[in-house]
């Protein structure tokens, strides 16, 4: 028996990649909702600018979900995929009742930035592992969140 998995990285690595990557995936659906429903719920002056840039995020927050759950079973694991599961494994926490445009927008600051902290565990877990695919998919994130976190920082007059 073999101690390297089907696409060349040690099983213990892949493992531990796995269930990292299952904790993004966790927040990643909870950031999903919460972003839904500041899209569904925004007030205010800038209604149509915000309601149309967070169905910009959720669109391309699902299209993550999916990567990430695809990396998962590429790694030989099993992606979570109960609600239950992601509230227990996320650090997002539910966002319950946001209208206000600059709270909503405050929200998905906070989000992307646990997003890209996880982003960065899994970056060092994944070049530990010689894991380039995961690496890769991790960098393309994080570049794109943080140019995204200082847009919405603009937004806000930060």
């Amino acid at each position: 028996m073999t101690d390297i998995n089907s696409i060349g990285l040690q099983k213990t690595s892949a493992e531990q990649l796995a269930e990292k990557l299952n904790e993004l995936l966790a927040n990643y659906q909870i950031f999903y909702m919460n972003v839904r429903g500041y899209h569904w719920n925004v007030k205010g002056q800038d209604f149509f600018q915000l309601h149309e840039k967070f169905e910009e995020f959720y669109d391309d927050l699902l299209t993550k979900v999916d990567e990430v759950a695809e990396r998962i079973l590429t790694l030989g694991y099993t992606p979570v995929h109960a609600y239950s599961d992601y509230v227990k494994l996320s650090r997002i926490s539910e966002d319950k009742n946001v209208s206000d445009g600059a709270a909503c927008v405050q929200g998905v600051v906070k989000g992307f930035q646990t997003i890209i902290e996880l982003q960065r565990e899994m970056l060092t877990l994944s070049e530990d592992a010689g894991d380039e695919g995961t690496a890769d998919q991790a960098g393309q994130y994080i570049r794109e969140q943080e140019k995204t976190i200082w847009m919405l920082n603009a937004y806000l007059g930060r």
